[in-house]
C-alpha cells in the first residue's frame, strides 16, 4: 500500500463496492420489488452492527480480499432463533479455511484469544479474490519493481543527492581539498545556483548529464503503473495515468470498470450475503442485488437524456424519474404515457394548484 497506484487501486474498488447500494429484492408476478419489512434488509442496506456500517463492512471485507489470499471474513452473530443480528468483521490472519473430509463443506477455525472457535460456512461472511490469490500477490513482481523505482527516485532527489558535476584539481592535500568543496557548496548549493564560479588555476569543472536510463525513468514509472492496474482490472486512467487518456475513451473505461471490474466483486458479495442472511427456502424467491445506477451515469446531459428516452418508450413514469433525481413525487405523476405525443386536448396528468392556474391565465 505504500506505492501510490496500488494503493489507489485497492481504495478505488472496495470504496465502490461499499458505497453503492444494495437491496434485498422479493421476486413477484410482475417481476421483482423491494423487500425491506425482511430482517435481513437491514444488515445489507443500512448497519452491519450497532458501531459499523452496512457500506463500511463492504469497504473492509474488499479491501482485505484485495490484500490477503484467504480473503476478507466477518462473523454472523446469531440469535438463539437463529436469526442474524450483526456482522464483526475479523482479521484475515486470525481464520483457517477447511473442508469436511466427507462431504467437502468448508468451514473456518477462528483464533479468538487462546482458544480456536469453529464456524460453519452459513455463519461467516466471506469474501475471497479470484483463484483465492489477492491480486498483490499475483502482482508481486510488478509492486517491487514500481517500490524500487519510487525509492530510487527519493534517493535521486532527496538533499540533491546526485551531484550535478565534479570538479577535478591537482591539490593533493586533503584539508585544501575540504577548503575548495566547502567553498564550492556556501556559493552554489541549494538556493544559491546561478551565481559564478571562482575555482584555483588547477581546479576544473565537469558537469554530470542524463544517461539514457534516466530520461526513460518517467516512462519505467508509467509502464509500472499500467502493470499494476492489469493485475487489479482496473483502467489506467483510473489511477490517473492520463497519458492516452481522452473524454471519450476515459467515459468508456468508467463502463469497463463496473462490468469488468466491480461486477465479480459485486456477485461474490450477493452471494455471501444470500448465503448467511438467507435459508435455502428463502434464497428461492428472494435475492441481494446492487444499485448501480450512479455508476451509468457520467454527465447530467447524458442522465437527461437517458430519462427523456425511457418516458418517451413507456418506461418510467414522471414520478419515477423525480424519484431517480431524489425529488418528491408529483400528483398525478404515476401515469405511465409519453408526454411527447400526449395530446393537447387532454387533461393535464398533473394538476397544479387553483392559484397558479389564476395567475397563469
Amino acid at each position: 500500500m505504500q506505492v501510490p497506484a496500488v494503493s489507489c487501486a485497492v481504495e478505488l474498488i472496495a470504496d465502490a463496492v461499499g458505497t453503492l447500494p444494495v437491496k434485498l429484492f422479493v421476486r413477484n408476478a410482475e417481476g421483482k420489488e423491494v423487500d425491506p419489512a425482511h430482517l435481513a434488509f437491514r444488515l445489507a442496506h443500512d448497519e452491519a452492527n450497532e458501531w459499523t456500517s452496512a457500506a463500511e463492512l463492504r469497504t473492509q471485507l474488499t479491501r482485505d480480499a484485495l490484500l490477503n489470499d484467504s480473503g476478507g471474513f466477518a462473523i454472523a452473530n446469531r440469535t438463539s432463533e437463529g436469526r442474524v443480528v450483526e456482522f464483526i468483521r475479523i482479521e484475515p490472519a486470525a481464520v483457517e479455511i477447511r473442508s469436511d473430509e466427507a462431504t467437502g463443506e468448508p468451514f473456518y477455525m477462528v483464533n479468538q484469544g487462546r482458544k480456536s472457535v469453529r464456524y460453519d460456512y452459513h455463519d461467516v461472511l466471506h469474501i475471497r479474490a479470484f483463484g483465492d490469490t489477492a491480486p498483490v500477490t499475483r502482482a508481486r513482481n510488478a509492486i517491487s519493481v514500481a517500490a524500487d523505482l519510487e525509492r530510487h527516485a527519493a534517493q535521486l532527489f532527496a538533499n540533491s543527492a546526485r551531484p550535478s558535476g565534479i570538479l577535478k584539481t591537482g591539490q593533493k592535500n586533503a584539508t585544501a581539498i575540504e577548503n575548495i568543496k566547502a567553498s564550492w557548496n556556501a556559493a552554489f548549493g541549494r538556493g544559491n545556483s546561478g551565481g559564478t564560479a571562482v575555482v584555483p588555476a588547477d581546479t576544473e569543472y565537469t558537469p554530470i548529464t542524463m544517461t539514457s536510463v534516466d530520461a526513460q525513468f518517467a516512462e519505467m514509472r508509467r509502464f509500472q503503473t499500467e502493470e499494476i492496474a492489469r493485475a487489479f482490472r482496473v483502467p489506467p486512467t483510473m489511477l490517473f495515468d492520463l497519458t492516452r487518456g481522452t473524454w471519450a475513451n476515459t467515459e468508456e473505461m468508467g463502463q469497463q470498470f463496473l462490468t469488468y471490474t466491480l461486477r465479480p466483486w459485486l456477485r461474490a458479495w450477493e452471494w455471501a450475503y444470500a448465503r448467511v442472511l438467507l435459508s435455502p427456502e428463502e434464497r428461492t424467491e428472494r435475492f441481494f442485488e446492487f444499485i448501480t445506477d450512479d455508476l451509468l451515469t457520467v454527465s447530467f446531459a447524458s442522465r437527461a437524456a437517458s430519462y427523456g428516452q425511457y418516458r418517451s418508450m413507456g418506461v418510467l413514469t414522471a414520478n419515477e424519474v423525480r424519484a431517480g433525481l431524489n425529488l418528491p413525487p408529483l400528483p398525478g405523476g404515476d401515469v405511465l404515457q409519453n408526454p411527447y405525443t400526449t395530446s393537447a386536448s387532454q387533461e393535464p396528468s398533473v394538476k397544479l394548484p387553483t392559484e397558479i392556474q389564476k395567475d397563469a391565465a
